[in-house]
């Protein structure tokens, strides 16, 4: 038999014997409901410890997924009404025109190790803050004083969208690129001052000397890496085991034990002047010769990412290389320069007159079959006609490459670290996504060997039968003609420059081309703005540590809250069961007292006298 009326009061003993269960069925109302409230104490108590832990593990988990998400589908307007809100100008002075960039990120979190949450400002329409501009701000080397009046639209532009009240705390940034590196420096200094003078004049952002400059080819490369690796959310910490995470050696800290992260990824980007690589460069490298390590150190940056000098967990070592000429025109404009000075030199040992008229034209192999085309060279014409030879083609431009016997060199003999090419993956844009997607619609997931078979059959098929499923319809909506003309040596630049020029293996199957990002255009604007700001978040961590010299306190989370909260209730809980206790035995002890004479005298006994107290 289970007695339990020690812990309650007298009236509402009971008890439960083995075979006694009916007598459960003769309790009072009281004692049910007593029951049923210490159940469901003990399963508030349960639901705390194992349900609501379950659910805020899971939420922590997801914490990252969700900005995740957030950063896929924020395409909202801007809250423009929020005082939190934070702004930043980049105004990108390419060498056709220029782009103003506007964007805007929350108060820091606080978090040291977290960077700030940059994202590109939205009108009411929902669009993205840019405006462009021509020509190119190189235009006005000759009168510098213009400058300014040119540049004013983008500014009244950019001081449309942020809110008046935040002006003189919104940095802006005049980043010159291309054009403005050929000029001589003279003129560029005289540009700089103009707009350094004068804006200040007029506007009211943030706006100091350092804040106008002409930045190099590797400063754009590591722009646009961060920038890549920023919106795919390569800079965030993780403790999944199932991100791929990569072990660096951090530079200057050799002393010290290698670190876990997340893997960045590589970019390459072949326009129509340049072809341009960078990726991360995890462990310390070594040089064949002095002569290498003296060039890698042009090609080599190193950076913190974070707010805090001294902490190394945003210590990125990036290899930034630019090659010149290696961009999909340029390479087909010195492929026909060469055509024309070889067809010029046999003509002459041969006495023929191959590609003189269209009657006999040059057979080019990097051109569909049966298509024509015309190049000029020091006011002479030369007719060409394709013959569609894809393996051909690639056997021509293999020396374009310029590749020397040295190791660890890519194009024009240019110092490459080692891509480790199991664990890395890299994103092609411009022409590694117009290669694959424009035409042959693959673009995506690179595989190299359906590639080769795709681009074999292109330039194999008939000029007259590209142009008819041209007209209808089949090939992508920006592809035109001259995308289908040259297509055929396109292919094969791209193929040759990544697997001959760069050394990826055939094999490679971490190649995603790409036109956008989750949909957006990643320019690296946002790059320059995420370095750039990066000790903006001191400001908040400091303010943060001001409020309070317990704010440690705030950093334990809404869980452990809780269980301290139930340990409490469960304490005052048992106080006043033991209080009532304690009542009830003074009570049973007090009735025991007074009943005794009374039971004495109706027996005719006289009555006990009870030992006093020694």
């Amino acid at each position: 038999r289970i007695n339990i009326s020690c812990l309650l009061p007298a009236s509402w003993h009971f008890s439960i014997s083995p075979v006694g269960c009916p007598r459960v069925l003769n309790t009072s109302l009281r004692q049910l409901l007593l029951v049923g409230v210490l159940a469901a104490a003990a399963s508030l108590l349960y639901y705390s410890v194992v349900v609501i832990r379950n659910k805020y593990g899971r939420a922590y988990r997801d914490k990252r997924f969700h900005r995740y998400l957030a950063r896929v589908t924020d395409t909202e307007a801007t809250d423009t009404n929020n005082p939190n809100l934070n702004y930043g100008i980049v105004v990108d002075c390419g060498s056709s025109g220029s782009r103003i960039f506007v964007y805007c990120w929350p108060r820091h979190n606080g978090n040291p190790h977290d960077l700030l949450d940059i994202k590109q400002m939205r009108d009411k329409d929902r669009k993205p803050v840019v405006m462009k501009i021509k020509p190119g701000i190189s235009e006005f080397a000759s009168s510098p004083e213009k400058v300014s009046d040119y540049i004013s639209p983008l500014l009244s532009f950019a001081a449309e969208h942020v809110p008046r009240a935040k002006h003189k705390e919104t940095p802006l940034y005049i980043l010159c690129t291309a054009g403005m590196r050929i000029l001589p420096e003279s003129q560029q200094k005289a540009i700089l001052e103009d707009l350094l003078t004068d804006i200040p004049v007029h506007f009211d952002f943030l706006f100091s000397d350092s804040h106008a400059e002409v930045i190099s080819g590797k400063q754009e490369g590591v722009y646009a890496w961060i920038g890549i690796n920023f919106v795919l959310g390569r800079f965030e910490h993780t403790d999944d085991e199932d991100e791929a995470v990569v072990e660096v050696h951090v530079p200057g800290s050799e002393n010290k034990e290698s670190i876990f992260r997340k893997r960045t990824v590589g970019i390459l980007d072949m326009g129509g002047v340049s072809t341009q690589i960078a990726y991360e460069v995890p462990k310390t490298v070594s040089f064949a010769s002095s002569q290498q390590e003296e060039v890698a150190k042009n090609l080599l940056a190193e950076f913190n990412l974070g707010c805090d000098a001294h902490q190394t967990e945003h210590v990125y070592r990036v290899y930034v290389a630019t090659f010149l000429g290696f961009g999909g025109n340029a390479a087909r404009q010195r492929y026909e320069e060469s055509l024309f000075a070889s067809a010029v030199l046999r003509n002459r040992l041969l006495g023929k007159q191959i590609g003189v008229t269209s009657d006999s034209p040059y057979l080019d192999p990097c051109l569909p079959l049966d298509a024509q085309d015309e190049i000029k060279q020091n006011g002479q014409k030369m007719y060409l006609r394709g013959t569609g030879d894809f393996n051909l083609c690639r056997e021509i431009i293999q020396p374009f490459m310029n590749k020397t016997n040295e190791t660890q060199t890519s194009l024009n003999g240019v110092y490459q670290p080692a891509v480790h090419f199991h664990s890395s993956e890299f994103y092609g844009f411009s022409e590694f996504y117009y290669c694959t997607e424009d035409v042959l619609r693959m673009g995506g997931d690179y595989d190299a060997a359906k590639f080769i078979k795709a681009a074999k059959d292109y330039c194999a098929t008939k000029w007259s039968i590209l142009r008819e499923r041209f007209d209808r319809g089949l090939y992508a909506s920006h592809a035109d003609l001259h995308r289908l003309k040259y297509q055929c040596f396109k292919s094969a630049w791209m193929y040759e420059v990544f697997h001959n020029g760069f050394s990826f293996p055939v094999s490679y199957s971490n190649l995603k081309t790409a036109l956008q990002v989750y949909d957006k255009e990643v320019q690296w604007t946002l790059g320059a703005i995420l370095y750039r700001t990066r000790f903006l978040p001191l400001r908040d961590i400091q303010q943060e540590n001001f409020r309070g010299s317990h704010s440690h306190w705030r950093s334990f989370s809404f869980v452990y809250n809780h269980y301290l909260f139930f340990v409490c209730f469960l304490i005052v809980l048992l106080s006043i069961l033991l209080y009532l206790l304690r009542l009830r035995r003074i009570h049973r002890r007090m009735l025991r007292s007074a009943s005794s004479p009374s039971l004495w005298m109706e027996e005719g006994l006289p009555p006990q006298k009870i030992p006093g107290a020694l």
